[in-house]
């Protein structure tokens, strides 16, 4: 547990060290001005691509490739695009930006922790919809552990890295801090999936329907039985990257209680109700999509592109149709 809540707070620090973790950064992504978020996820996705695939090889990690449901993965990728669009945060930032004091981070998580249980008590209903099942596949499963496999391991890796710096010659933020928190975080998500210090992924949505189902005693359950471990590991995980940036805006003198930030007072006002229930229902949609393809933006696209999953890239490019969408939509300038 101790070294869960470290490794929580270095992935806090570590966000929040390029501010990839606030409002106005994740909602400037979902209206293509701001693509600092792009930048990390892509040049970290390069680099652990190729850390995480050598180290398996080398017998000191193992995957863990979410199955490839295949109406979870694409239901589940627009409906989590949606929620991460108006929200403006996802799952493992929410707790890093109620750690800085922001208020609507707060109402976001209640929001997901009431989306979890609904999504535990709709689930059996729920299922066949998602349950069409291709099975734990990837670029290895495919290919196989040969010279073809990490040919492209390389390849892939450095095309990644690479479009990160593309984007940023494109990008009107010029601040180059993702740089050094995307290096950091693909090593720390190499570190953990190590077999004698973690042996798992970074992830962050299932401490949702855990703590709720916990805390309303929706335990009896076999959804519940699943989450249980991943889930309370995630909860630690999650308090440590709270604990961290507090400590850190506190030091920094950068902590405020904030509900209304620029990007929302820009374009939609200084409506403090409407925030309140925006960032309710955001968090819902999140979580409970998330929920739905098993996995988030730590889990899916960050932890399981690193594997080369195709649940997780699959899911990628739904989040990413579905949060530019619905951005523009939700933010669209009042005429």
């Amino acid at each position: 547990m101790l070294l869960t809540f470290i490794f929580g707070s270095l992935f806090g620090a570590i966000l929040q060290y390029a501010h990839v973790n606030r409002y106005d950064v994740i909602s400037g992504l979902a209206i293509r001005e701001d693509l600092t978020v792009a930048k990390m996820l892509s040049l970290s996705v390069g680099i652990g691509i190729i850390l995480v695939n050598f180290e398996i090889a080398s017998g000191l990690a193992s995957y863990h490739i979410k199955p490839f449901l295949l109406g979870g993965i694409v239901l589940g990728g627009l409906v989590f695009g949606s929620g991460m669009a108006i929200l403006g945060y996802c799952p493992g930032t929410l707790a890093i930006s109620l750690g800085e004091g922001s208020l609507d981070a707060l109402v976001g998580i209640l929001g997901g922790l009431v989306g979890g249980v609904v999504f535990t008590l709709l689930l059996p209903y729920i299922k066949p919809i998602l349950d069409t099942n291709l099975g734990k596949v990837s670029l290895n499963t495919s290919l196989g552990s040969g010279t073809l496999f990490f040919v492209l391991v390389v390849i892939i890796g450095v095309v990644f890295s690479i479009s990160a710096f593309v984007l940023h010659k494109i990008d009107r933020v010029k601040d180059k801090k993702w740089i050094l928190s995307g290096i950091a975080l693909a090593f720390l998500n190499a570190i953990i999936f190590l077999t004698f210090v973690s042996n798992r992924p970074i992830g962050a949505s299932t401490s949702y329907p855990y703590f709720g189902d916990l805390i309303i005693g929706l335990t009896n359950n076999s959804y519940f039985a699943k989450i249980k471990v991943p889930g309370h590991w995630e909860l630690i995980f999650l308090a440590g990257a709270v604990v961290a940036s507090f400590l850190i805006s506190l030091i920094k003198k950068e902590f405020k209680l904030i509900l209304i930030h620029n990007n929302w007072q820009v374009h939609k006002g200084e409506n403090t109700i409407g925030r309140v229930f925006w960032s309710f229902i955001g968090g819902f949609i999140l979580i409970f999509g998330a929920r739905m393809a098993g996995g988030c933006t730590s889990g899916h696209i960050l932890s399981g592109g690193m594997q080369l999953a195709y649940s997780s890239l699959v899911f990628g490019v739904f989040v990413f149709i579905s949060f530019l969408t619905v951005g523009e939509l939700f933010y669209k300038p009042k005429k």
